[in-house]
């Protein structure tokens, strides 16, 4: 089906692009009269946001049928457009990136945010696949970007080299979907059948295409390079690599769960997958003291939630899991938002580096409370509901084990992540320690804003809940 090119489908990726097309500018015209300056960037990338929020009802499809315009990509793209201000905002002065190198860190970053719109949208797997390479390699020379630190130069390598073996086996997966289905069309290939009786190649290539996606997930046992990457990117780099990237593999996966049914053989699969991530990376954070490794594995937990939203394979599963992901952006970010502000001197931060913050800082010690209980999943905040509509979607679809098993960790999970309130609530600073925020206003405004968003949506979930899947 051929649809003719329509500009206003395609909105908050024109914007995006256009402020990719300045930063562009901006890195050509080093030594020359034109500032390099990128302080206007949270600006406009905070109009970025309107724009993304005004196109929430558009609907089309558009390059032959492997792009589509619905409500689940543009509430993905909104998701991406909030995460991307925030990541600017986050960033904007970071002390461990040289001044020199600032519009091409910031370049890469858009690069990347307009790499994971276009995935929201994709419907073909050739397209998809070039969206995520490029949403991917905009990353990687992002990871080494930290003023002679040896660890972010082996964090890069790992993340470089994890990231190349995922593309390669996602590939040769797309070959056997292609050889077995003989289309690549998301739709077409819906009406395909997916047991392995049925279609024995089809179904190893997809469980290989989802490898890739996995990787990108963090979910078990794609997780490998998540702790690593984060403890040695900069603090800013890593808030970004532990959010927005996750975006565009849930939107994939939620398009692929319409191809799977309970019972199926790969819908097993992910089932067990999903029990595993979030037990392994509850276990490990346990131990953690550096903060950016916890919230590592942190993340390869909620992976695994994500993921037992898509087992059901309906909608309601799917939209719990584009809901889960939305408020996962807001709390990993309100976390990572005091990591950047405490880490004056642009370092890792240890459990112990948080005490005393109740009497240095207030306002980022309370965002630091919000962002904890939210992961955890406890009331009032969004990552309560978020988590209760994924159990509720998942239960009594015959996956009622994984349900306990998500519940079950929920419970240890409590332990690591109170655990930045003990420190930061109960234990007392060293003497003589100086105040950490530089600039204490906006450290706790912006911060404060994150944090109200996680409570305002554990309210009032059902405000961006219907977005992405409009359910009676």
């Amino acid at each position: 089906m051929t649809v003719e090119f329509k500009a206003e489908l395609v909105i908050p990726e024109l914007y995006q692009l256009f402020l990719i097309a300045i930063l562009f500018v901006q890195v050509l015209a080093q030594g020359s009269r034109m500032p390099r300056a990128v302080r206007w960037l949270p600006w406009m990338a905070g109009i970025g946001v309107a724009v993304s929020m005004l196109s929430l009802h558009s609907r089309g499809v558009l390059f032959t049928g492997s792009y589509e315009i619905d409500s689940l990509s543009q509430f993905f793209k909104m998701t991406i457009s909030l995460g991307f201000a925030v990541s600017v905002l986050n960033a904007v002065r970071q002390p461990t990136l040289d001044q020199d190198k600032e519009t091409e860190y910031f370049l890469f970053l858009a690069l990347s945010s307009w790499g994971l719109m276009l995935l929201s949208s994709t419907v073909e797997l050739i397209s998809m696949i070039l969206a995520l390479e490029v949403a991917s390699f905009s990353l990687f020379p992002l990871v080494p970007l930290r003023s002679e630190d040896r660890d972010a130069a082996e964090a890069g390598i790992k993340y470089i080299f994890s990231g190349a073996g995922a593309t390669a086996i996602g590939l040769l997966g797309f070959s056997y979907i292609l050889a077995g289905q003989h289309t690549s069309y998301l739709a077409e290939l819906a009406q395909k059948p997916w047991a392995w009786s049925q279609a024995p190649m089809a179904v190893a290539g997809l469980t290989l295409f989802l490898c890739t996606i996995f990787f990108k997930l963090a979910l078990f046992p794609f997780h490998f390079w998540a702790p690593d990457v984060y403890q040695g990117a900069s603090n800013e780099t890593a808030a970004y690599i532990a959010t927005l990237p996750k975006v565009g593999a849930a939107a994939i996966l939620i398009r692929f769960a319409a191809l799977l049914t309970p019972g199926l053989e790969i819908t097993t699969i992910l089932a067990v997958l999903a029990a595993v991530s979030i037990t392994y990376g509850n276990l490990a954070a346990l131990i953690q003291k550096d903060i950016k490794r916890l919230l590592g594995y942190s993340a390869i937990a909620h992976a695994g939630y994500v993921v037992i939203g898509l087992v059901p394979g309906t909608a309601e599963g799917m939209a719990a899991a584009a809901f889960y992901i939305f408020v996962y952006v807001l709390m990993n970010f309100a976390c990572f938002w005091v990591v950047c502000r405490l880490a004056a001197d642009g370092g890792n931060l240890k459990l112990n580096d948080l005490n005393g913050l109740y009497e240095s800082s207030p306002g980022l010690a309370l965002v630091l409370a919000v962002g904890a209980v939210a992961l955890v999943g406890l009331p009032p905040t969004a990552g309560f509901m978020g988590k209760l509509f994924l159990l509720t979607a998942a239960w009594e679809h015959g996956y009622n084990w994984l349900v306990v098993v998500a519940a079950v960790n929920v419970a240890i999970s409590i332990y690591y992540y109170l655990n930045l309130v003990r420190h930061a609530y109960t234990q007392e600073a060293p003497d003589q320690t100086p105040s950490p925020v530089s600039h204490p206003f906006f450290s706790v405004f912006w911060g404060a804003c994150l944090a109200a968003l996680v409570i305002l949506f554990g309210i009032l979930p059902n405000l961006v809940f219907r977005l992405p899947f409009p359910l009676s």
